[in-house]
């Protein structure tokens, strides 16, 4: 089983709600933010093992290659230029879809390998923990998500989406069969918490929503909850106790008066989730 936690916007403590779920469910932990991957900054997993990421990026045969532009007409992704002395190739822009060299009447087209980042495994006390990393001045996180998530085994995982809305987060759904979505109790909240549940209902998978730094009160997304039949799973209450651990890179969960709302979280989640 897959649960992917996402947020519309960032800084609402996403990560902050996967870690902490990770750990009271006993699931393991998928840091799919690979531009920041900053879970295992809480969980403090050894590493096991690490793998390249390469994506492919094609070579042009100035020789055979005529300038008829065929190829630069067909990319979608301006990867390709036509200078009139040669094509010149924008490889970070390339996404490997390999229609430069289906057009390609002369055969001038090959294709290399690059990393763009890698992914790696390692392992807590109590759960396994894996996470993307995308290399420094790389534009694309989707193949290393895609990575990431195609090698994980048939288990139960927290997946931690990248924050927004964009094609990142749309790869990472792509593997969830429930989501949780976390938001503060704000109007920019509340604005993008509605753009990311529009992108969670495309996806017709079970979902909820957990307010983090929630003030105690019956403020704006808890009233939207009720006017919109939308679950609410849980709250975080907000606090500078809560901010001193998280200062200190420890888990919430660990204190007592915290415990029990990721414990209380954990159970409406087997209420709303097909539970496995």
């Amino acid at each position: 089983m897959n649960i992917a936690i996402l947020s519309g916007k960032g800084g609402t403590g996403k990560t902050t709600v996967s870690t902490n779920l990770a750990i009271t469910l006993g699931f393991n932990y998928v840091d799919c933010d690979v531009e920041e991957p900053n879970g295992f900054i809480f969980l403090n997993p050894s590493i096991l093992k690490q793998e390249d990421v390469m994506v492919e990026y094609p070579v042009i045969d100035q020789e055979k290659c005529n300038l008829c532009g065929t190829c630069v007409k067909v990319c979608q992704f301006n990867a390709l230029a036509n200078t009139g002395k040669e094509i010149v190739v924008f490889n970070k822009l390339c996404h490997d879809c390999g229609a430069c060299k289906i057009v390609c009447k002369q055969n001038a087209l090959t294709y290399e390998k690059r990393t763009t980042g890698k992914v790696e495994s390692g392992a807590t006390e109590s759960i396994t923990c894996h996470r993307g990393i995308l290399n420094v001045g790389e534009p694309m996180a989707v193949p290393v998500i895609r990575t990431l998530l195609v090698g994980l085994p048939d288990e139960n995982h927290l997946i931690d989406c990248p924050p927004g809305t964009s094609c990142n987060v749309v790869t990472a759904l792509r593997y969830a069969d429930a989501a949780i979505l976390v938001t503060e109790p704000s109007e920019f909240g509340l604005h993008d918490l509605k753009m990311a549940l529009e992108l969670v209902k495309l996806y017709q998978i079970p979902y909820g929503i957990v307010i983090n730094k929630d003030d105690g009160k019956e403020n704006i997304i808890k009233k939207y909850c009720k006017s919109s039949d939308t679950t609410l799973l849980g709250t975080i209450p907000y606090s500078m106790e809560a901010a001193v651990l998280y200062s200190r890179g420890s888990m919430l969960c660990v204190d007592p008066s915290y415990r029990v709302n990721f414990y209380a979280i954990t159970e409406k989640m087997k209420e709303v989730f097909p539970w496995k």
